[in-house]
């Protein structure tokens, strides 16, 4: 039986990063996250997405660990067009978009340090 924990709807997301500045600016101009506060003793910043009450906060590390974890997946409306704004941004992918028919449509794309993200396009959505 799962306990009430009183969620309220908020989530952050925490990345770490090599250089604060940059990764704010790549955040902020590449896809259009608003910065909502920066405490530079301590190296950390958080962004407020384009998600409702989603929040990526940023962590300045040394060397920063992108193994494994969380990925972060953003729905898109048009993943294709989405996909070629990113790339004209010079956006790392992981190779080509996926297709899983009538389900998704899935491309894996990568921030300056290396931490994977996602888009992805809801297939049911456009046929329901």
């Amino acid at each position: 039986m799962a306990t009430n924990l009183g969620f309220d709807g908020g989530l952050t997301c925490a990345l770490s990063c090599g250089d604060l500045q940059k990764s704010i600016a790549w955040y902020r101009d590449v896809l259009g996250f608003e910065l909502l506060y920066r405490l530079d003793d301590m190296g950390w910043c958080e962004l407020k997405s384009p998600v409702d009450r989603v929040n990526v906060g940023l962590s300045e590390v040394e060397s920063p660990d992108v193994e494994g974890g969380a990925t972060l997946t953003f729905g898109v409306t048009d993943i294709d067009a989405a996909r070629a704004d990113l790339e004209s941004a010079k956006v790392r992918f992981d190779g080509e978009t996926r297709t899983i028919p009538d389900m998704v449509k899935l491309a894996t794309f990568f921030d300056p340090d290396g931490n994977k993200l996602m888009l992805y396009q809801d297939l049911q959505a456009a046929s329901g």
